[in-house]
């Protein structure tokens, strides 16, 4: 049997002995051997870290392109890896959450990078900060990308979104990934990585491939590299605490397997949508992946007036399951990874048994379609009933496949105290309609947790479920569930990259952001509006005004809008105002005021103004008053694949005594110069 190969330093590795043999999850047969040995795990990261300078010297705008075209191929490619994927027990229902949802975190990151990001190389975050009186030395914090290597350590789980939604955030900073997968179903994440190489998207030394072992790989690992581990709590304490990632501070993420919870509200009895919502949620998530999810319902709290009710619902609907050949259309639900998995969760199972008992599934035995129960690692959906809560075992045991406990509560605190028994969790949920509990138990769980789902009939067509990461938001939990966090949009591309506080001058913060910032020299000549996307530079001003701002102004806009508010049209009650002490322009006059000084009317290169933000008034404008604006560019970003690009204005609006009366961002659309055919 061929043995799995590795690609390290620009080249397909095969090991150099014959390795471990991997099984088929439903058969049993083998299907390929592994290992790593022959692999030069310095040479890997060195090479990583070398070659990771042509990724560094691209913009976040070019890498996201660059992903939302790695998604597409491998959306042409995805039937390749759905049929490997079935060997590893995995229904088509099951490739939804691994394989399309890899492919889909491709494509979300891909949409975040140029959407949120700038058309750059670094990160501005935050505001500016004024560290002086006059305004010559100032900080600004930045994000650069790390200059090593992101290291995955991945579960067995899920083989493909697993690498993707730690491949994705890496990428879009900027740092080049090496991904090590868990043996059991490495076969696939070798596929998947085949078909990203062959495809020759992405930059050289972008991502790196250990099959196998990592065996000294954690040694070589240098203040500028990542890991990101998912997998038991224990493995990733004794990662955690290895002595290179500690003496030299080597940044370390772990997502772990976690006692994740589902609570139902009170007022979700038999007979409402809510009830019937949770035993359909719960189902689910003891069945997708044949309950081989990080993120599965361990233990469901239900109230103890309806713990027998929900237990036959649940019985109910697990009996329509049908277990075997995931292959086989009619089947929902196939086999555990490995036949040692299968062992491991029959172990968990007997220290479950002692604080409940089985009232659906028979551990040890299970009737399966198209398949040999005994040959492939398969096992029946198992749902106990612990009526005592406040035994230890559901609280400490995870049996990691189709196995889930029932558990009552008496009230609202009770609840909140048993979910955080768990010691930390990645995802939990609440069913119900009634908000005042649902505000409660968030409230009362959420420092325990990572991620919470509260589901109720109004969002029950649209919300994703209880065990569905998204790449939007945060992916993972306090204690137990590891500590780390991963995804969370921008969040988890800055994990990436080093956070610095650069002081300097205004003309020193503009260079090193490619911001222009106020006290940074204005250049007025030609009208900024009348030029081209590629001839505007930073600084470029117009300075327009005065125009003075009358009673009858003031008058016209209220009647015009209707805004006839007291402090613009009553003399009398504006006068006892203790902030303006007489009648006042509108704010929106004022920026109309503005804007109408500012524009150049003729037809040209500004396409649209799509917005304003971050305004401020901050001057009262009286009548009498004359307004000046100073409108700046601040910002430039090209559009790679438009023909304009966005340009951030600074926006100035001062009175006859030099005193800002508002200041705001003017959003524009800009055209580039049209190129000669």
């Amino acid at each position: 049997m061929a043995p799995l190969r590795s690609y390290v330093s620009g080249r397909w590795h095969t090991p150099d002995d014959e390795g471990a043999p991997l099984h088929d999850a439903v058969t049993g047969e083998e299907i390929a051997r592994i290992s790593s040995a022959g692999v030069d795990m310095a040479a890997a990261l060195a090479y990583g870290r070398d070659k990771g300078a042509e990724l560094r010297e691209m913009t976040f705008h070019q890498r996201a392109a660059l992903l939302k075209v790695l998604a597409s191929y491998l959306m042409e490619h995805r039937d390749e890896l759905y049929a490997l994927s079935h060997r590893t027990g995995a229904t088509k229902g099951d490739n939804k959450f691994d394989i399309d949802g890899g492919i889909g975190t491709l494509f979300g990151y891909s949409s975040k990078g140029r959407r949120e990001l700038p058309n750059d190389t670094v990160y501005v975050d935050g505001n500016v900060e004024p560290l002086g009186k006059g305004g010559t030395f100032l900080a600004q914090h930045i994000c650069t990308p790390l200059r090593g290597v992101a290291v995955q350590i991945n579960a067995f789980n899920f083989p493909v979104w697993g690498p993707m939604e730690k491949f994705a955030p890496a990428f879009i900073a900027g740092v080049p990934s090496l991904v090590k997968p868990a043996s059991q179903t490495a076969y696939l994440t070798v596929k998947l990585i085949e078909l990203i190489i062959e495809s020759g998207i992405l930059p050289e030394g972008s991502l790196q491939l250990v099959a196998g072992s990592a065996g000294d790989l954690l040694d070589h690992l240098t203040e500028q590299d990542l890991v990101s581990f998912t997998g038991s709590a224990s493995t990733a304490q004794r990662l955690r605490t290895h002595e290179n990632i500690v003496r030299r501070s080597v940044r370390f993420n772990a997502e772990a397997d976690s006692l994740n919870c589902s609570i139902l509200g009170p007022d979700a009895t038999p007979g409402t949508p809510e009830f019937d919502l949770f035993v359909k949620q719960l189902v689910t998530e003891m069945t997708v992946k044949a309950g081989q999810k990080c993120t599965a319902i361990r233990r469901a709290f239900v109230p103890t007036a309806l713990l027998d009710d929900v237990a036959q619902a649940t019985s109910e609907r697990l009996a329509k399951i049908q277990v075997g050949n995931p292959a086989n259309q009619d089947v929902r639900m196939g086999a555990l990874a490995s036949l040692e998995q299968r062992e491991e969760v029959h172990r968990s199972l007997k220290a479950l048994l002692e604080a409940g008992r089985v009232v659906f599934g028979d551990p040890d035995q299970v009737s399966v379609v198209d398949a040999d129960a005994e040959r492939g690692a398969f096992i029946s959906p198992v749902l106990l009933v612990a009526e005592d809560s406040s035994q230890a075992q559901p609280h400490e045991v995870e049996a990691f496949g189709p196995v889930s406990t029932l558990m009552p509560y008496r009230d609202t605190q009770h609840v909140i105290e048993l979910a955080a028994r768990g010691q930390g969790s990645l995802a939990g949920s609440v069913v119900t309609a009634d908000t005042a509990f649902a505000r409660d138990v968030v409230l009362g769980v959420a420092p325990w947790h990572g991620r919470l789902l509260v589901t109720d009939n109004e969002n029950a067509k649209e919300n994703t479920g209880h065990g569905s990461p998204l790449p939007a938001l945060v992916h993972g939990g306090p204690g137990r569930a590891g500590g780390g966090e991963e995804m969370g949009g921008v969040r988890g591309v800055l994990h990436h990259m080093q956070r610095t506080a650069v002081q300097g001058s205004p003309r020193v913060l503009s260079a090193v952001t490619n911001r222009w910032v106020p006290g940074t020299e204005r250049t007025e000549g030609e009208h900024p509006f009348r030029k081209h996307l590629e001839d505007l530079r930073l600084g470029d001003t117009v300075v327009a005004g005065p125009r003075e701002v009358t009673m009858a102004d003031i008058e016209h806009f209220a009647e015009f809008t209707g805004d006839t508010f007291y402090a613009h049209m009553d003399e009398e009650a504006a006068a006892a105002n203790p902030f303006f002490g007489g009648r006042v322009a509108h704010g929106y006059l004022v920026v109309s005021f503005a804007a109408g000084l500012f524009v150049q009317p003729d037809p040209g290169p500004v396409l649209a103004n799509y917005g304003l933000e971050n305004l401020r008034f901050l001057t009262p404008t009286f009548p009498g008053d004359s307004l000046t604006v100073t409108l700046t560019a601040k910002q430039i970003t090209p559009r790679n694949d438009q023909d304009y690009g966005e340009v951030r204005w600074d926006a100035d609006v001062t009175n006859q005594k030099g005193e800002s009366v508002a200041k705001y961002d003017v959003l524009t659309l800009v055209a580039k110069r049209e190129k000669s055919s």
